[in-house]
């Protein structure tokens, strides 16, 4: 029932920062969902949006190839927010002029506000923000008031009170950016005149009406891995139709040391759901055999966990059949996976982009559009336990995309070993709740010469993967204690005889993602 709220579209013009922008709105309980740039506008319009954002972007908008916004937008009554490039792109497409000034600003940049209007009201009149131009508007569109200034950005904000169009160089949605969740608010609030009734108990109440809606008296098959997201699906779904749901835990032979008893026993005491456990290892591998390829190892395992349900639903289904599956899947796997008008294929995920074309379900989604702390805000508001809630994320094709190379037996039990090292000790260390997610990869096919026992050895290499986000659409690697680390890499080394080395991802997302396949 996504349709009773007011939508936010952000037009991704190729920013790194067009998902947490969308992320930003959602925090001020407004709807938002991000479109590519190549939309046209009877696309944009046809999505009936309460409010658009254009996202900054890497282009310059007098270069040949740059991506541009058609004034026809403007034009729709519809209130319009640039960000970065999205704010030169509304200033040159309205009659403004965008030029290279010969200073650029990058980084944490003093801001003057001359002008507050609506977009800045109560800031104070100075403050830092963060930058990233080389282009400034040099004058603003006829009948919109400049707002403010920075040194190298003489038009620094801008807003049309009648038109209901504003927009600013600098990048409110990131946190180095003072006030920055104000000056999107103000936006949403008191120029859009948007509602903010994007909230769990709403996004619970109107997800188990759409449940209910789709599935009638139908019965349903729950693909449960035992993490937050098909935990609080299987819960939403369960809290909608009750008896009709059957949840299925498929090992796949991918999962950490202890993750299937811990899915078959402490899950089904938490929620009471109907639990059918398929050991399906022998089948996963099997399908991997000879598969480095991490695109092709993610369609393999999506179309075997469907095979999977397929043979489970007609074990199970009697005479009235079993026509759907509940999947956990998020907003960013969708947007990764290029579910959306112009957006890029990043990876497929394994339940989106990796489902093969002749699924027999009907499948139900019921996290399709939120992001994970959204998730974990309706697993709380569902009653869900803390440990089960604030579990680390763990990924649906499980170790086969945490070995980078072909999957097989003897590589898993490698990195089974190592990735609970590393678990153990940083419970020990009680730094769970300060990380976000802990992969810990091994590069099969790399070898590098050590040094044990007095002996040369030709071992693998093992990467600690650390890192801190909000939503997993942007983050940065966490900065754990060096003698925590110290302590996991002596104890792999030691205990894991194939890895003679561990070594630390320190990448942001992006460039990189979280997971390295």
């Amino acid at each position: 029932m996504i349709s009773q709220h007011d939508l936010v579209l952000v037009v991704d013009f190729g920013a790194q920062y067009a998902q947490l922008i969308a992320r930003r709105v959602r925090d001020a309980h407004v709807y938002s969902e991000i479109i590519g740039s190549e939309a046209s506008v009877e696309e944009i319009l046809a999505r009936r949006p309460s409010a658009i954002i254009l996202s900054g972007g890497p282009s310059s908008v007098y270069a040949d190839d740059a991506p541009q916004v058609d004034p026809a937008l403007f034009e729709a009554g519809i209130p319009v927010f640039g960000i970065c490039y999205g704010f030169q792109a509304m200033a040159q497409a309205l009659g403004g002029s965008v030029a290279k000034t010969g200073q650029r600003e990058y980084g944490r940049t003093p801001l003057s506000i001359q002008n507050s209007g609506k977009l800045l009201a109560t800031l104070p009149n100075t403050l830092n923000v963060w930058m990233s131009h080389g282009d400034s508007v040099s004058r603003a569109p006829e009948g919109f008031h400049v707002l403010a200034r920075t040194a190298g950005a003489p038009v620094a904000a801008f807003e049309c009170r009648m038109r209901k169009l504003a927009g600013v160089q600098w990048h409110p949605e990131v946190a180095h950016t003072q006030w920055g969740q104000q000056v999107l608010e103000h936006f949403l609030f008191h120029i859009a005149g948007l509602a903010p009734d994007w909230t769990p108990e709403n996004m619970v109440s109107e997800a188990i009406a759409d449940i209910r809606a789709q599935v009638g008296d139908s019965r349903v098959l729950c693909a449960l891995s035992g993490g937050v997201d098909s935990a609080v699906a299987a819960a939403l779904v369960q809290r909608a139709i009750g008896p009709q749901l059957t949840c299925v835990f498929v090992d796949h032979g991918l999962l950490r040391e202890g993750e299937a008893k811990q899915v078959k026993e402490d899950f089904v005491e938490i929620t009471g759901v109907d639990l059918v456990v398929a050991d399906e290892s022998e089948r996963f591998l099997g399908a991997l055999e000879g598969v480095s390829d991490p695109e092709e190892k993610r369609k393999i395992i999506g179309r075997e966990f469907i095979r999977t349900f397929e043979a489970m639903a007609a074990r199970l289904a009697g005479e009235r059949g079993i026509d759907f599956l509940v999947q956990g899947t998020l907003y960013p796997d969708v947007v990764e996976s290029g579910g959306g008008v112009g957006t890029a294929n990043i990876k497929s995920h394994h339940n989106v982009g990796g489902l093969p074309e002749d699924l027999q379900f009907t499948l139900i989604e019921p996290l399709r559009t939120m992001f994970k702390d959204e998730v974990r805000a309706v697993g709380l508001q569902l009653g869900l336990p803390d440990s089960l809630v604030w579990r680390h994320p763990f990924p649906g094709p499980g170790l086969g995309i945490r070995i980078i190379g072909e999957v097989t037996a003897e590589r898993l039990a490698v990195l089974r070993r190592a990735d609970a090292i590393a678990r153990r000790e940083l419970a020990n260390a009680r730094k769970e709740r300060e990380i976000w997610q802990f992969p810990v990869v091994l590069l099969a096919d790399v070898r590098s010469v050590g040094v044990q026992g007095d002996g040369r050895t030709y071992g693998h290499p093992i990467v600690l993967r650390p890192v801190t986000s909000d939503d997993a659409m942007t983050a940065d690697w966490a900065k754990l204690p060096w003698e925590l680390l110290e302590k996991i890499s002596t104890r792999i080394t030691n205990e894991c005889a194939e890895v003679n080395r561990v070594v630390l991802d320190i990448t942001s997302k992006p460039p990189a993602t979280i997971e390295w396949e």
